[in-house]
């Protein structure tokens, strides 16, 4: 299991890369939607689709939603202000503040949404739209000036992301003893929570001195802290509805990763929030 985990990540880490660096824009744009169309996909098991059909009608419904979105904005012009964006982006911020009373009180919560496929289908929403929107304003970022800088946000907050998952494995592993949410991930531990935050502000810290981020000290911190709790979040939140659910992984496309949300659903809560931080709380424009 890890051999065939290790070996997958070294193929996608180095392709994730390079899409970042060298799509053009709708590449990128086209890239992003399918990752988000497999995404619903797997979400719809998660909201007690068990027909494949629906499934099938769920990823396109997805996808010609975030297509039609796209080409309602003006050319070459993904501002973060317009409102497809920014009501997407503030709109994660809510839905990630309101999971986290979710997972803090569940299993009680579950009673609020169990029974009622309109909202977890609701949830499915707030987490795929807005992701793809993050990961748009970010990939944009200055664009017209350098096509390159929001390749290296991007890969901050994924590096953040992987760091965090990396090293929760790791502390978990070595000094893990107290468990995080056991009602929800009864593998998640303190320890590997802690030890995964230690590694993102070691990495954010590292890339900050050698990427090209011209941004205040404090205003990245605060942004990088707030994100790395936020993965923590957006993977325990598919963790509860997983469990919900009765099913260990989110799919299986990936070879030793599961499915498709196993891999984003830290990303999914991480993007939008420091999209959402950087580009319209901070406006570090």
């Amino acid at each position: 299991m890890l051999k065939s985990r290790l070996i997958t990540a070294l193929i996608l880490i180095p392709l994730v890369i390079a899409a970042l660096f060298w799509l053009p824009p709708v590449g990128f744009a086209i890239t992003t939607i399918i990752i988000c169309m497999l995404a619903a996909w797997e979400w719809g098991q998660l909201a007690g689709m068990a027909s494949r059909p629906q499934r099938i009608w769920l990823a396109v419904l997805c996808g010609l939603l975030l297509a039609l979105m796209l080409f309602t904005l003006p050319p070459y012009q993904h501002d973060v202000h317009l409102p497809q964006i920014a009501t997407s982006l503030w709109a994660s911020l809510c839905w990630w503040i309101a999971a986290l009373l979710l997972v803090l009180f569940y299993p009680a919560s579950a009673a609020l949404w169990r029974n009622s496929r309109p909202l977890k289908l609701l949830f499915g929403i707030l987490t795929i739209i807005p992701f793809f929107w993050g990961m748009m304003a970010l990939r944009q970022y200055h664009y017209e000036t350098d096509h390159f800088a929001g390749s290296w946000w991007l890969l901050f907050v994924m590096l953040l992301v992987w760091g965090a998952d990396s090293g929760a494995y790791m502390f978990g592993r070595l000094f893990g003893k107290h468990k995080l949410a056991p009602k929800v991930s009864p593998g998640k531990t303190w320890e590997g929570f802690l030890g995964g935050l230690v590694s993102s502000a070691i990495i954010a810290w590292l890339f900050a001195l050698l990427a090209p981020l011209s941004v205040a000290t404090g205003t990245l911190v605060v942004c990088a802290v707030i994100a790395a709790l936020a993965s923590v979040l957006g993977d325990l939140t598919e963790s509860m509805f997983k469990r919900e659910a009765g099913i260990k992984d989110s799919g299986n496309l990936i070879p030793g990763h599961g499915g498709i949300l196993d891999r984003i659903d830290s990303l999914t809560a991480a993007v939008p929030v420091f999209a959402c931080l950087l580009l319209l709380v901070f406006r570090t424009l």
